[in-house]
């Protein structure tokens, strides 16, 4: 057990992700830190991911839908579903996975 939200670091350019959890064949969970500013270009990935914003903004991008999402926001995203994420300010996320 930890405090979430401690030692949080943001990497200029790209995110900065912190393995929390990584379970055989199940789920992964991580805290995913993107600067303001930064951009994760929409994209499909094999996997299903469930995102829950702990601080900050930003758009989120799921298939052709574009969603603001801030603190306590959440967006759940199917496997081979386009993705993407601009950063409005400096976004701590969890993200969950499935274990793809």
């Amino acid at each position: 057990m930890a405090d979430f939200l401690k030692n949080l670091e943001f990497l200029s350019g790209k995110p900065a992700l912190k393995r929390i959890v990584k379970s055989k064949k199940k789920f992964n969970i991580v805290r995913v830190c993107l600067e303001k500013g930064l951009e994760i270009k929409p994209h499909p990935e094999p996997y299903a991911v469930f995102f829950l914003v702990l601080s900050g903004s930003g758009i989120f991008t799921k298939n052709v839908e574009e969603v603001n999402l801030k603190k306590n926001d959440f967006i759940f995203i199917k496997a081979d579903e386009i993705r993407g994420i601009k950063c409005l300010e400096n976004l701590v996320v969890l993200g969950v996975q499935d274990g793809h």
